[in-house]
């Protein structure tokens, strides 16, 4: 893996902030084998929301799916702590869960992950590209709009 991840997030308009802490009983990551599997992350930015309530009503999806590349951003920020910002230890992306907070009868939850997967492989290339799920819920912690789980594989 390249050790320019910092760099090409900056070229994209992006700071890798410091690894974000949990807001509840729970911790950050946990690693298992090869894997390390990543809790869910808001669209903290500064310690505030990117985007609050249901997209498709109170957000648009260009805001949607900005909240969810930040939620990406904050997951690599996890990945960095836990690898001590040695970049060649992230093997790829396995897997990417997107909960979208939505009215019902809203169908574009895909569009707004795509904020965070193709994020993603802009930032680390083949490694990035990952299999995904997004989901449409009622309600997510904070009123975020979205919120991202994410699986890694290490060296």
């Amino acid at each position: 893996m390249d050790q320019n991840v910092e760099a090409r997030l900056k070229e994209l308009g992006w700071m890798l902030p410091a690894s974000p802490k949990p807001i509840a009983a729970y911790v950050p990551a946990v690693r298992t084998g090869n894997l390390l599997w990543i809790s869910g992350q808001l669209p903290l930015c500064d310690g505030k929301l990117l985007a609050t309530g249901p997209v498709g009503s109170a957000v648009s999806l260009e805001q949607a799916q900005r909240a969810a590349a930040q939620c990406a951003v904050n997951a690599l920020a996890i990945v960095h702590a836990e690898c001590a910002g040695d970049w060649s230890r992230l093997q790829r992306i396995v897997r990417l869960g997107v909960f979208v907070q939505c009215g019902a009868g809203y169908g574009e939850q895909p569009k707004v992950a795509n904020g965070a997967s193709e994020l993603l492989v802009q930032v680390l290339g083949d490694v990035g590209r990952h299999a995904r799920a997004a989901v449409g819920v009622n309600a997510l912690p904070l009123n975020a709009t979205v919120e991202l789980e994410m699986v890694v594989e290490l060296a």
